[in-house]
């Protein structure tokens, strides 16, 4: 994986929109701003490394849809990484996930983390 200047963690799905979209939000921003950026996906978070099960997620004005936050920071370079040891835990496999999406381990993790100009663990 790729090192990176902004590292957000997202350990929420479904479960808190909210925590997704904020996640998005900043991590396009580091990306509008010159810096490169990557999402984390892990814990229940992983769910999202499925293709397209985040389009219903709109949390209301004055932040966008996950949906739309999504496809602008892949379209802007972002890199988004599925914790592979939950992914398993929570009964996902790799065929399942996006293939434009890199699973990582524990070492990959730590690497992005302590690399990162600025991280922002969304727990």
């Amino acid at each position: 994986m790729q090192k990176t200047d902004f590292v957000a963690t997202v350990f929420d799905g479904h479960s808190n929109p909210a925590k997704v979209t904020v996640a998005l939000t900043m991590a396009l921003n580091a990306l509008e701003q010159g810096h490169s950026a990557t999402l984390i996906l892990m814990v229940e978070g992983v769910e999202l490394g499925r293709p397209n099960v985040y389009e219903d997620m709109d949390i209301g004005a004055p932040f966008r849809p996950v949906k739309d936050l999504w496809a602008d920071f892949l379209n802007k370079g972002g890199q988004i990484a599925v914790c592979g040891a939950c992914m398993i835990h929570n009964g996902f496999t790799a065929e399942q996930m996006d293939r434009r999406y890199k699973i990582i381990n524990a070492p990959q993790v730590v690497d992005l983390l302590m690399n990162a100009k600025g991280t922002l663990p969304i727990t």
